[in-house]
This record gives C-alpha cells, sequence and structure tokens, in this order.
C-alpha cells in the first residue's frame, strides 16, 4: 500500500519539532529575498563572496544544493486553482464540512487556521477509574462498526457507531445563507444498542470548540453550569453563535433532565486535546434527576472565569468544552448560527431544530437515496437491498472521510547519486493545503497518493465538482521538479499519527500516477466544466507526467526503475518497493541498477497515452508530437516483449539481479535472517507471478488479438496461481514467496490478500477485452462476470458479518484483513457492482 509503515503511534510534539529544526537549518528563505533592503554596495560585496566560494566549490556540490532548493520550491506553472479557492467567498457549499477524517464526528471550515468543532463521549461507571474517552478512530478501541449511512460530500451525512451496548448516531445537515458558509445543526442520538439491554449506566457527551489563533469565543452560561451559547467573531466566518439544546427523548420534543459542566482553557495542541479532557476528568458530581435515585459521574472541574484557565500564549486559541451527562436513551442538538446568513434578508430564519431539523434530515435523506439509485441503478441491475445500501455505504464513508489538511511537509532533497541521499538534512516544503479523501479513518487519515487516483474514480461519479477540486488540490503540491510527495502529512493532528521517522518524503521517489484515471474518465466523458479544468490542469500533469518519465527511467531505452528500494538488509526476505505502492511484492532479490519493472513502464505508457490524447484535445501541438511517438513506443508489443516477456516463465515479468533461492532462517541472537542459497543471483527475469504479471493487461495495453492475452488469461483464471473464490490473489498460490512473512517483524502484505484496486482494474480490463472482437472476447466476458460475482459477493458477505469494509481479503477464507474501517479504494466495490468502469 506504500504506506512506509502500518504501526502508528503517537508522536511527542518535541520529536517533531526537533525533526523542524533540523530542517530550518538549511539554505535560507526559499524566495530568495532578505528581511530588508540592502544598499548597491552591500549586493556587489556578497555577489564577490558568492562568486569566490562558488569558484571554489565542486560543481558537484553546486549541484546539490540547486537540486536542494528546488525540492522545496514550487512550480512555476499557473494554479490550478485561485489561492482563495477554498473560502467562504469563492466556494461556500464546501467552507464547512466533516473534514476532520480521523475523528468519530467532527467539522471544521477549509482554513489554514480553521474553527474546529467535535464531539468526544464516555460511559460512566462502566470500568474503574477513568472512562474510556471516544474521540479519535481508533484500531484497537473496541468500537465498531461505524460508518456514514448517508453522506453526500456537501450539505448531509448520517453515521451510526456501535460501542458495546451503545448505539450512536449522529446527524448533520447545513443550510446556505450569507457570506460565510451558512448554518449548521448536529443531532447525536444515543440509545442501547438492542431492545431488552439490561440498565446502561450514565453517558457523557462532550460538545467542543476550538480556535488556533486569536479568535473570540464569548460563553454565556446558565444555571447548573450549562451553557445558553457561544458566541464568537472572527475574520473568515463573521459573528457567529453556537447552541446546545437541552436533550430530549428520541423522537420527542420534552427535555429530559441532564447534568452539566463546562471547562474552558487555552488550546493545548489539536493532538492533545483528547488527553487534556482526560487529565481533567477527576472530580465526582451527582447526576440527581427529580424523582430519581441520584448517581455518581466523573466531570470537568472547569470554570468560565480567565484566571482560571492557566496561562495563555499569544494567538495559542481557545478550547471550551459543554459535557453534558444523563440516562440513555437521548439526543442532543447542536446549532451553529452565522450571523451574515441570519441577516440576510427581511426576518430571522428560525433555528435549525427540532422538527425542522428532522424534516430536513429526512428530505435529504430521500433525494440521497433518489440521487444514488439515478447514478449507479444498483436496483435496476437487480441488486438485493442489501447490496444497495453496502453501496450507498460505500460511497457515502469515502465522502464522509474527505478532509482538508494544512501544513508543511519534511522534503528530502534528490541529490542526483542513489545512496547520497541520507547525507542531507530535510527541508520543509512550502505551506499548502490540501482537499483529499483518504484511505481509512482509523489508520490512515490523511493523503496517499496513488490512494487518491481510485478514491476519485468513485467520487467523479456522483459529484464531479469535488474531483476537479480534489485534484485541482493535489496538483497544487507539486514542485519545481513536477515531484509530488507520495505521502502528504500536512498539520499537527496528522503529524501526531506518524512515527517521525517515517515523517519525511523523498523527491526521489514516485508513485503510481493514478490522478490520470480520472483525467482520463474525464476526457472520456467531455463534460465542459471538467475539460475547462483539464486546460487549466494541463501544464501540471505536463510536468508531473514528465517527471515520472524522466527521473525513473531504467537502464536501457524505454525500460524503468521504481527509485526507493529498501536496501538488501539481512533481516529482510525481499526489499520492499513502497514507491510501487506493493509495498512487499517480491522484486529481483538483489537490489541493483539494473532492473527493469513492469508495472512502471505500464504505468508511464499510460500516462503518454492519456497526455497525448489530452494534449491532441487541447490543440496543444507541441506537446502531442513530444509523447505521441512515446506513447506509441511504450505500446508497441515488440518492445514490451523485449524487455519483459519471459518465455521461461510464459509471462510478462520484472528484470534484475535474482535468485529464488532465498529464505528466512533463524539464527539466534539475530532472530530470522536471509539466507541466500544456490542458485546465486543472476541477471534475469523475476520469477514472482502476481498483479505485476497483469499490468499489460489491467492498463488495457494489449491489442485484443495480441498473442500474450490468451496466456494471462489462463494465469489469471488458474485456481492454482490467481484465481480465488474470493478474487484475484495478489501473489500466485504456486510462488515460493506466497504467505511469506519479509522479516521477523513484517508479515506478508502483497503475498497472496485480495485488493479491491487490483480486482478492479481487473474487472475493467475484462469488460473492456469482452466488448471488443477478437479470440479472447468471450472468455473475457466470462471471466468478467464470474470475478465480478466472486468479489462483491465477498465484500457483501463480509459487510454483512462484521458492518466493515476491510483494507484486504484473505483468499484462503474471505474474510477482512488489514486495517479496518477501509473505505478508501475498497470502496471500488461500488462501481464493480455498478459495472461502471
Amino acid at each position: 500500500m506504500a504506506r512506509g509503515e502500518r504501526r502508528r503511534r503517537a508522536v511527542p510534539a518535541e520529536g517533531v519539532r526537533t525533526v523542524e529544526r533540523a530542517a530550518r537549518g538549511g539554505p535560507g528563505r526559499r524566495d530568495g529575498r532578505g528581511g530588508g533592503p540592502r544598499s548597491t554596495a552591500g549586493g556587489v560585496a556578497l555577489a564577490v563572496v558568492v562568486l569566490s566560494l562558488a569558484l571554489g566549490m565542486s560543481g558537484r556540490w553546486v549541484l546539490a544544493w540547486h537540486r536542494a532548493r528546488r525540492a522545496v520550491t514550487l512550480h512555476s506553472a499557473p494554479p490550478v486553482l485561485p489561492a482563495d479557492s477554498s473560502s467562504p467567498a469563492v466556494a461556500p457549499d464546501l467552507f464547512w464540512g466533516t473534514y476532520r477524517p480521523h475523528v468519530y464526528f467532527g467539522m471544521k471550515t477549509r482554513s489554514p487556521k480553521p474553527l474546529l468543532t467535535g464531539l468526544m463521549w464516555a460511559q460512566q461507571g462502566t470500568t474503574p477509574g477513568t472512562p474510556k474517552l471516544r474521540h479519535t478512530c481508533e484500531q484497537g478501541d473496541g468500537v465498531g462498526p461505524y460508518g456514514w449511512e448517508f453522506h453526500d460530500g456537501l450539505s448531509f451525512g448520517r453515521q451510526h457507531i456501535q460501542d458495546g451496548a451503545l448505539k450512536l448516531t449522529t446527524e448533520f445537515v447545513k443550510r446556505p445563507g450569507g457570506q460565510h458558509g451558512g448554518d449548521w445543526s448536529w443531532r447525536v442520538t444515543v440509545e442501547p444498542q438492542a431492545s431488552g439491554t439490561s440498565a446502561i449506566p450514565l453517558v457523557s457527551l462532550f460538545f467542543y470548540v476550538v480556535t488556533d489563533s486569536n479568535e473570540v469565543l464569548i460563553p454565556e452560561v446558565g444555571s447548573k453550569g450549562q451553557l445558553k451559547f457561544i458566541s464568537g467573531h472572527t475574520s473568515e466566518l463573521g459573528d457567529f453563535r453556537f447552541t446546545l439544546l437541552p436533550p430530549t427523548s428520541p423522537g420527542d420534543t420534552a427535555p429530559k433532565y441532564g447534568s452539566y459542566n463546562v471547562f474552558w482553557t487555552s488550546n493545548p495542541g489539536l493532538p492533545l486535546l483528547t488527553e487534556m479532557v482526560k487529565s481533567r476528568l477527576n472530580s465526582w458530581f451527582q447526576h440527581r434527576p427529580p424523582g430519581a435515585s441520584p448517581e455518581r459521574y466523573l466531570g470537568l472541574p472547569g470554570s468560565l472565569k480567565w484566571e482560571d484557565r492557566g496561562p495563555s500564549g499569544q494567538g495559542q486559541g481557545q478550547f471550551l468544552i459543554q459535557q453534558v451527562t444523563l440516562k440513555v436513551p437521548f439526543s442532543i442538538e447542536f446549532v451553529f448560527e452565522s450571523g451574515s446568513a441570519q441577516a440576510g434578508g427581511n426576518q430571522v430564519l428560525p433555528r435549525l431544530a427540532g422538527s425542522l431539523l428532522t424534516h430536513a434530515l429526512e428530505s435529504h435523506a430521500e433525494a440521497f437515496r433518489e440521487r444514488f439509485e439515478k447514478t449507479f441503478q444498483l436496483k435496476e441491475k437487480g441488486l438485493s437491498p442489501g447490496e444497495q445500501a453496502l453501496g450507498q455505504a460505500a460511497l457515502s464513508s469515502l465522502l464522509g472521510g474527505i478532509g482538508y489538511f494544512y501544513g508543511q511537509g519534511l522534503v528530502l532533497p534528490d541529490m542526483g547519486v542513489e545512496g547520497s541521499e541520507q547525507k542531507v538534512d530535510p527541508a520543509l516544503f512550502p505551506p499548502l493545503p490540501l482537499f483529499t479523501a483518504v484511505p481509512s479513518r482509523s489508520f490512515f487519515p490523511r493523503g496517499f497518493l496513488w490512494d487518491e487516483g481510485f478514491h476519485q474514480l468513485v467520487v467523479q461519479r456522483w459529484d464531479p465538482s469535488l474531483t476537479r477540486e480534489a485534484l485541482g488540490h493535489w496538483l497544487g503540491l507539486l514542485n519545481a521538479d513536477g515531484w509530488i510527495g507520495r505521502e502528504q502529512i500536512l498539520g499537527d493532528e496528522a503529524r501526531a499519527r506518524v512515527p517521525p521517522e517515517f515523517l519525511v518524503q523523498r523527491a526521489v521517489h514516485a508513485n503510481p500516477p493514478t490522478l490520470l484515471l480520472p483525467v482520463a474518465h474525464m476526457l472520456e466523458v467531455g463534460d465542459p466544466d471538467d475539460l475547462a479544468f483539464l486546460r487549466k490542469a494541463f501544464p501540471r500533469l505536463h510536468a508531473w507526467f514528465s517527471w515520472l518519465h524522466q527521473s525513473q527511467a531504467g537502464p536501457v531505452p524505454l525500460s524503468y526503475r521504481w527509485r526507493g528500494r529498501d536496501p538488501a538488509l539481512p533481516t529482510l526476505l525481499n526489499p520492499k518497493t513502497l514507491p510501487s505502492g506493493l509495498d512487499d511484492y517480491p522484486r529481483a532479490s538483489h537490489p541493483s541498477v539494473t532492473e527493469r519493472h513492469l508495472d512502471l513502464r505500464c504505468w508511464v505508457a499510460l500516462g503518454a497515452r492519456v497526455l497525448t490524447q489530452l494534449a491532441e484535445h487541447l490543440g496543444e501541438a507541441e506537446v502531442a508530437a513530444e509523447l505521441g511517438p512515446l506513447a506509441a513506443s511504450l505500446e508497441a508489443a515488440e518492445s514490451l516483449d523485449e524487455l519483459h516477456w519471459a518465455p521461461e516463465l510464459g509471462v510478462f515479468a520484472d528484470f534484475g539481479n535474482h535468485t529464488k533461492a532465498v529464505q528466512l532462517k533463524p539464527r539466534p541472537p539475530q532472530g530470522l535472517v536471509r539466507v541466500v542459497g544456490r542458485p546465486q543471483p543472476r541477471l534475469q527475469y523475476v520469477d514472482a507471478l502476481g498483479y505485476v504479471s497483469l499490468f499489460p493487461l489491467l492498463l488495457r495495453l494489449l491489442d485484443p488479438n495480441s498473442s500474450r492475452l490468451g496466456p494471462l488469461l489462463d494465469i489469471l483464471a488458474d485456481s492454482r496461481h490467481l484465481w480465488s473464490p474470493f478474487g484475484l490473489r495478489s501473489l500466485a498460490a504456486s510462488s515460493s514467496f506466497y504467505g511469506q512473512r519479509n522479516s521477523e517483524h513484517d508479515p506478508p502484505y502483497w503475498r497472496g490478500a485480495v485488493w479491491l484496486n487490483v480486482n478492479y482494474l481487473a474487472l475493467g480490463a475484462l469488460h473492456h477485452y469482452g466488448h471488443l472482437e477478437g479470440p479472447h472476447q468471450a472468455r473475457a466476458a466470462k471471466l468478467h462476470s464470474e470475478l465480478r460475482a466472486n468479489v462483491v459477493g465477498n465484500v457483501w458477505r463480509q459487510y454483512q458479518a462484521t458492518g466493515f469494509l476491510w483494507e484486504q481479503y484473505s483468499d484462503r477464507d474471505g474474510r477482512g484483513m488489514g486495517c479496518r474501517p477501509f473505505h478508501g479504494w475498497t470502496s471500488l466495490v461500488l462501481l464493480a457492482m455498478a459495472e461502471d468502469y
């Protein structure tokens, strides 16, 4: 998955600051300007010194400095999106959203300095000591299943969360108006998970608001610690007001008794919100409903007096939280009202609460269902109501996982000589925004380059404008050379979930250019808004492709090699190739510059084809003349055969310094170490039958009459190799690497498991060849039908059993594996159900 490392833990803030200090120790300001004007004489003197130094340096040092500077310099092409594209003036409908995918429920503005809101909850008295506080989505916290039943990506969503005996339903709806993104309302309903459940202890909900600079929050507290409302003002939002309404029974309007605690302090930093609340839950209070026995609960002993809030640094921001404690079942509504929306008409708008909110939620849900069927036609295609619900959840959870991030990435420059990159310090990339879907809210809540292309294949069918927005942001990350970092870790909340050693992106490492998949779909559909977008995006798409084509060039013409393979350590069975996206998929056993990687060549061939078509459509004759011959050469059967067809294996393959006589053996006290037997490695085709072998088929690079198409279909359909009842295996069951650990602590990842993104590509390819005349048309169509039934059927069964979409699925019994929920590219199951390729 090119995740770099699947273990994730919190990073101490000081650790991040240390890395940043090291990064800042490099060359001076990237804009080339000093702190103020200099005299002409001073400028001449400086020029003489610089020239003298340059003459005394080696050419290599000057080149290295130049490369380092370019690595953290933004590309000069005009931006695809204007600088204010995320503002409420330009995109009011998108200004507020559930753009914090790593928390169970929260919203924020699309802004470098956002106003954030969120929800925490705890079941009181279920365990000794402090109750379990739920806030951020975590793999091991026992919560689940959870995910969005509905989410339209814009103004409405409904999510269900199971937490032990509790079922939480979180809903929101936005109402447009004014100049600051409009109003919105939440409803949180807490009920027993099952009828007849024994008495559930008290439950506390914590609604909070966070600012991160000098914005103003003014709480107005009533009796018994209950906030009447929170007034506020920011430069982006103008005047606004939050109101937490009294709790009621679900579906009722009669108020229900609740106990209130309030806490107000300076913002400790977003990664520390949970721990701060945990540490302050240290005082006992009594919940005393009229006519009922009192019950003890742990509450926040807060105060609204400034002097009780502790020291507050300039620009540090505020953290204001209201705790509500009461008996299940209940519903609570939290309302945000924009001052400009309220002032926009001749009369005050009614508060979006109570029956008005209920009507709005039901209206949006019905509109979602109708639009979903019109878009994907699952009911018309004969899928069951349960499968239709799976499709709705797949789409909704992908849209509900879209985040807005802002910050500076850490980049290690490409120094031009492999192996030299460790000798320089990382540098900070300029601060940038990113609007992107994420693979997994619990495990990978940030942007991944090759995942996002697959995400947008689903999103663009639903809302092409969201895809244009996401692609525009990703293309805004180009550096001067045309490189985009494969993993985007922007902002404190994103960094807190990544170990320090994985924060740095290397400017020589590529990633599969899957953003070209939705670009190709835009070209195919021909929507005028898409084509206008592509005209703006073309210079950056061309620069990105050119960087990939040149930087990953292989040892012979028309060959390509992924830079960034792991070194051949004695603890690794097969050094990984994270940039390829297929982390531990077996490559040549002994990494070398002689390698030729089949999948990379196919990605470059696809890129050359798409960019040529785009250039021709836009009238960019010079680029079309440049890339057209390259595309033709890369798709020529003779060239592909010469470099990658392995007659002894009967398939396409990688080439490199390889032997399959490698295995891990115990060697105390080191543990498992790699032992290389005979035959010793030599230059040859790599016998690792699996996804890589299929890439000429997956990306539809073969002519339907190709003599190579039949053998690939044979391999694909053979249960001894890639075919399983649950989808295509990532590595053949016949391979010596099948199911093998890569190290003592590194279990198999792309070594047999079924992955939805590649199975989707396979379904699309089989559908493609099944509709083209040729000797394999009937067989391809039959395989498409059978593979679709296997893939969709298994995802549906696992969703029924667990309530989750999973990162991968076992090829042996179909069970979900890896992280969950994984509402990233596993959501492609929706397009497979819709037969939309």
